[in-house]
């Protein structure tokens, strides 16, 4: 069994939305939002928030980048999505610390996503991709639920 030290911590600020699990050699991350739109900018999010933290302010310039999903269902777009994310991170160095979904219905997505460059963070792990295995979004009493495993 694999075990991260990802030097976490939560800031006022920041309501922490998600909490990780245990999961052989990845790692397991459980999701929530009042709403759908809420459920997928809390997932985004949290991937950067577990990946990296901010330590530096060596380039100030934010990277605006709008982002279109399309999917054949509820599952699909939400791996999509984590994996579009993680994509243009990865392509452009940036790290994203700003979603907001403009549209969410039936399996489309659109948002517009706010990136400052990697150099400002120091990163805890990489996060390969998300995957379908355990994963699952549902309703819950409370809003939506996600759970996902992230390839490291």
């Amino acid at each position: 069994m694999a075990h991260f030290n990802l030097g976490l911590s939560s800031t006022p600020s920041m309501p922490k939305n998600y909490e990780i699990f245990e999961h052989t050699a990845d790692i397991g991350m459980r999701i929530t939002g009042k709403d759908l739109k809420e459920l997928f900018k809390n997932a985004g999010l949290a991937i950067f928030q577990i990946s990296s933290r901010k330590q530096f302010t060596k380039d100030k310039t934010h990277t605006l980048i709008r982002i279109k999903q399309k999917a054949g269902n509820l599952e699909e777009l939400f791996v999509n999505w984590l994996n579009e994310l993680l994509s243009l991170s990865a392509a452009r160095s940036l790290i994203f610390h700003d979603i907001k979904i403009i549209k969410l219905e039936g399996n489309e997505l659109e948002a517009s996503c706010t990136g400052s460059n990697s150099l400002n963070y120091k990163v805890n792990i990489e996060i390969k991709a998300a995957t379908y295995c355990d994963l699952k979004v549902e309703k819950i009493d409370s809003g939506w639920a996600a759970k996902v495993v992230l390839d490291v």
